[in-house]
């Protein structure tokens, strides 16, 4: 059985370390704030000028006037700070950011993450993600391993799409798989509990290699 959004996302919280600077994409990758290791020194970084987000509020904790990049409600934790998108993106371009979170349309076996447009359909425009996949330290890709509506393939041989960056991605958690992109393509570490190896490569057009220590996903 392929994992739900809570579980991708939770898996992706475990890549999370101590002292760690994080942005969270739009969409799904928002999610992982709910899932951060308790004792672990986080700062999450929204890219619309929040620096120190926090899990999404209850119903009582509402503010229509704290939101994140994705025009989301969200909490803040205490001493966290304000500011304008040009001092956020001087955080993202200087390197200042340990890892990102951001979702896809495609990814390839180099690692390269086309995220932003369909052609033939209306575009609000690229967003961050631009700056984001070459200012962070570590970028991660939260996707579904295929389209829910027409089940076209996501992890490609060569992504079809226009790219938001070239080589820019070092982990992709799916609802099949979490791979690594290393020199030699894509690296299979871990696998759906109920899905075996064959059944996710038959779901993907690039070849994955398997790690000796393959494991299911949350063991």
């Amino acid at each position: 059985m392929a994992l739900s959004r809570d579980q991708i996302v939770q898996r992706i919280a475990k890549e999370i370390k101590d002292g760690y600077t994080v942005n969270l994409g739009i969409g799904m990758p928002t999610l992982v704030a709910n899932f951060i290791p308790p004792g672990l020194d986080v700062t999450l970084q929204s890219e619309n000028g929040i620096l120190g987000l926090g899990p999404f509020p209850s119903e009582k904790e509402l503010d229509p006037d704290c939101i994140n990049a994705g025009k989301q409600t969200v909490t803040t934790l205490p001493g966290a700070s304000y500011f304008s998108s040009a001092d956020s993106f001087a955080m993202v371009r200087g390197g200042h950011v340990d890892l990102t979170v951001l979702g896809a349309m495609q990814v390839d076996e180099k690692g390269n993450l086309a995220n932003w447009m369909i052609p033939g359909k209306m575009v609000k425009g690229m967003g961050g993600a631009m700056d984001l996949v070459a200012g962070a330290k570590k970028v991660i890709v939260a996707m579904q391993h295929c389209d829910k509506k027409n089940g076209e393939k996501k992890i490609l041989t060569k992504c079809t799409l226009p790219l938001t960056g070239l080589a820019v991605v070092n982990l992709i958690v799916t609802d099949f798989a979490v791979m690594e992109v290393i020199k030699d393509g894509l690296l299979l570490r871990e696998h759906a509990p109920d899905m075996t190896i064959a059944q996710i490569q038959e779901q993907t057009e690039a070849k994955l290699i398997v790690a000796k220590d393959v494991k299911p996903i949350g063991h």
